[in-house]
């Protein structure tokens, strides 16, 4: 499941984590985004502890939302090592995403 969490700061949340973190941008108006939480947790039973799970609400967040250009909702970013590596914007399946994320997880 997603974990919902109070943060000092957003940069120092990623950077301190040592897998990589799928965030979900969005917003408790936001239809399609309501669509993303069974979804999510799909993806957090298929893979474990490879990936954390992050939903950040916009609205509460806006400075967050607008450093990483969130134009769209919902929109996931994956980061690792700190870095943004991969961008979904919109609704995908709980399949397509684990396929879209696995090859980000794996050790390089």
């Amino acid at each position: 499941m997603a974990t919902k969490q109070q943060f000092a700061s957003f940069d120092d949340m990623i950077a301190a984590s040592a897998e990589p973190i799928l965030v979900d941008f969005y917003a408790t108006w936001c239809g399609p985004c309501q669509m993303m939480s069974p979804i999510l947790a799909q993806v957090k039973e298929q893979l474990g502890d490879k990936l954390k799970i992050v939903k950040i609400d916009t609205d509460r967040y806006p400075q967050v939302a607008s450093q990483h250009r969130i134009e769209a909702l919902p929109t996931l970013l994956l980061f690792r090592d700190g870095q943004p590596v991969d961008r979904i914007e919109g609704v995908l399946p709980a399949q397509q995403m684990v396929a879209r994320l696995q090859p980000f997880l794996s050790v390089t």
